[in-house]
C-alpha cells in the first residue's frame, strides 16, 4: 500500500501512478474445501492470517457470514511492539495481518482458510502481493492453537497434492504476537471507498468473493 502521508499529499491520479500502473481483474481460484477442519464449538474463535496489505484482507473477511470482527494489525515479528512506520522498514520481522473473530457454529476455520487461499491473497507470491513487496507482505498463517495448526498444515498439503495452483504455495506457518494497527487502518475499505488503491486492488477482490461464495457472503 502507499504510505498514508504520501497519499494525503498526492492527488488521486498521482497516488494511482505512484502505487501501480495497471491491475488484472480479480477472480477466485477454484480450490477444494479442506478435508480436515476444527471441531465446531459454541465459543467464539480467533484466526490470524497474513497475506499482503491488510486493507483488502480485512475487507474480504468482514463480509463473511459468521465473522463478528476483523482487526488489521501486525504479527510474527520479534520486536516487543509494532507500528506501521516500524514495520514498513522491513526490519522488525512483522507481517501485515488480520485478526478475525468468528462464530464457529456459522463458519469454520477451514472455510476461512479456503477464502484465504482462493480469494484474500495469492499464496504463491513470495514476500509480495500485487503492487506491494517486502517480507511484511508475506503469506503466513498464525494458528491460535494446535487444532488450527493441524488443519492449516493439512490443507496446505492437500492443496499442494491437488496442484490447486500453477506455482508452489509459499505460505508459512508461524507464531508471534498480534499488534493492532493504527486506527486509520481499521475498516479502511469502508471508510475510504474511493481511494485509488481500494478501487484498483480491493474492490475487485471483494466482488470476486461475493461471486465465488454467494452463500457465504453477508
Amino acid at each position: 500500500m502507499i504510505k498514508p502521508i504520501l497519499a494525503i499529499a498526492l492527488s488521486g491520479a498521482a497516488v494511482f501512478a505512484a502505487t501501480h500502473a495497471t491491475s488484472a481483474p480479480e477472480r477466485a481460484i477454484v480450490i477444494p474445501a479442506p478435508a480436515r477442519d476444527v471441531v465446531p464449538s459454541a465459543a467464539p474463535r480467533v484466526a490470524v492470517f497474513a497475506g499482503g496489505c491488510f486493507w483488502g484482507m480485512s475487507a474480504v473477511f468482514e463480509r463473511v457470514k459468521g465473522v463478528t470482527g476483523v482487526m488489521s494489525g501486525y504479527a510474527g515479528g520479534a520486536a516487543s511492539t509494532a507500528t506501521y512506520d516500524q514495520v514498513s522498514t522491513e526490519t522488525t520481522g512483522h507481517a501485515e495481518a488480520v485478526k478475525i473473530t468468528y462464530d464457529p457454529r456459522v463458519v469454520s476455520y477451514g472455510t476461512l482458510l479456503r477464502v484465504y487461499f482462493s480469494i484474500a491473497h495469492n499464496p504463491t507470491e513470495l514476500n509480495r502481493q500485487g503492487p506491494d513487496s517486502g517480507p511484511s507482505y508475506r503469506s503466513a498463517i498464525f494458528p491460535q492453537n494446535e487444532a488450527q495448526r493441524g488443519v492449516a498444515v493439512a490443507y496446505i498439503a492437500q492443496l499442494t497434492g491437488a496442484k490447486a495452483f500453477p506455482r508452489p504455495i509459499v505460505t508459512k506457518i508461524e507464531t508471534g504476537r498480534f499488534f493492532p494497527a493504527e486506527d486509520y487502518h481499521q475498516h479502511f475499505y469502508d471508510k475510504n471507498p474511493n481511494h485509488p488503491y481500494i478501487v484498483n486492488w480491493d474492490k475487485p477482490k471483494v466482488a470476486a468473493f461475493k461471486a465465488a461464495f454467494p452463500a457465504l457472503a453477508k
